[in-house]
């Protein structure tokens, strides 16, 4: 498989996961409401899919979150294959990610600093 051909299977196979996962009843889940498929990444000859999952309630929301679309992942292969139109799915494997919390982390950081640099002007200007 091209690296283009698998580059947009992976995002499309990331944009049905998206849209499926708030539409699943698994309470691990929660909804879907604070979940984000980072990405995803289809080896090159199309059989397996990794597929990354963050939280931006934290890392252990992400682990269990993994359980119930691991649990799920038969329902999501099929709407994946209905979809795309594939005669044999990628086998998915979901991965927890953190790097939703650690980009919320990193903004929460910044945005103190440019407080802190604002304080410093306006000192200045006295």
């Amino acid at each position: 498989m091209s690296k283009v051909k698998s580059g947009r299977m992976s995002e499309d196979i990331r944009r049905i996961i998206s849209a499926k996962m708030r539409e699943l009843k698994d309470p691990r889940l929660n909804g879907g409401s604070m979940l984000t498929v980072i990405r995803c990444d289809v080896s090159g000859d199309g059989s397996y899919c990794k597929v990354y999952i963050s939280s931006l309630e934290g890392f252990d929301k992400a682990k269990e979150a993994v359980k119930g679309l691991t649990s799920a992942s038969g329902y999501l292969k099929r709407e994946i294959s209905n979809v795309l139109k594939l005669k044999k799915c990628p086998e998915l494997k979901f991965i927890a990610d953190n790097s939703a919390e650690s980009s919320v982390r990193i903004f929460e950081k910044l945005k103190s600093l440019n407080i802190e640099q604002d304080i410093d002007e306006n000192e200045q200007d006295i």
